[in-house]
């Protein structure tokens, strides 16, 4: 897909093993973030202030300072203790992750991970900490969601959809492979204080089929029986 260029987000990496460093640095440099690399924590304190990074992916394991005391300094500071971290971690050590969480760590990664888990992570910490510059929401290379253009391209065409299914989408994108009863989904799509009935949900959701329809999506948008719909990337 063609990226059309916006205000990078920064995202500072931590890492000594440089093997590692640079398929970070590849793969988020393909997802359309900016990198700035460290490989120790001393490094990485300077970097921190120079360069305003959105979010830090910091390794655990690290030679002199600790992942986990670079966390605790970074927390101590009022300047810098609202920059969200990821700790990547070399095995699924459960003390290592409270030690973490109490330092104020936002989420884990475990090594060796997938591309795809890691993007997920970061975009979710972002989008809690209202810092995803760029407001793109993509699903492979099929699918993609400006939020700032209040826009959704299809393999870069343009797909033509309503406000509704544009929000109906947006809350699919943010919240797939789950599925979701009609009610759930009038209470978190359309609020709870709106009066609207259930089958107005299937109106939207047929609608937004057809919008995907021309772009052959529209098996994205599953119904599962008796229960309700579900985003899905999987063939249901």
């Amino acid at each position: 897909m063609g990226h059309r260029k916006m205000a990078a987000t920064r995202i500072l990496v931590v890492e000594d093993e440089s093997s590692v460093r640079e398929l970070l640095a590849a793969t988020l440099t393909g997802a359309g973030y900016e990198v700035v690399e460290a490989a120790n924590g001393s490094d990485a304190q300077q970097l921190v202030s120079d360069e305003d990074p959105s979010l830090i992916l910091l390794d655990w394991m690290l030679p002199g300072m600790s992942g986990l005391e670079f966390a605790k300094w970074l927390k101590r500071d009022d300047r810098l203790s609202e920059i969200p971290i990821i700790m990547l971690t070399a095995r699924d050590d459960e003390n290592n992750k409270v030690q973490g969480l109490e330092a104020g760590v936002d989420d884990y990664v475990t090594k060796p991970f997938s591309t795809r888990e890691l993007l997920a992570r970061i975009k979710a910490v972002l989008r809690r900490a209202g810092s995803d510059a760029s407001q793109l929401i993509r699903v492979d290379d099929r699918l993609e969601m400006d939020l700032l253009q209040h826009r959704v391209l299809a393999a870069d065409k343009p797909v033509s959809i309503g406000p509704t299914e544009f929000k109906l989408l947006h809350f699919f994108l943010t919240h797939q492979e789950r599925v979701y009863s009609r009610t759930q989904l009038l209470d978190l799509v359309w609020g709870r204080n709106v009066y609207i009935e259930e089958r107005t949900v299937d109106v939207h959701i047929r609608r937004l089929r057809k919008a995907l329809e021309p772009h052959s999506l529209e098996n994205l948008v599953q119904t599962v029986r008796g229960v309700g719909y579900r985003f899905s990337v999987r063939p249901s």
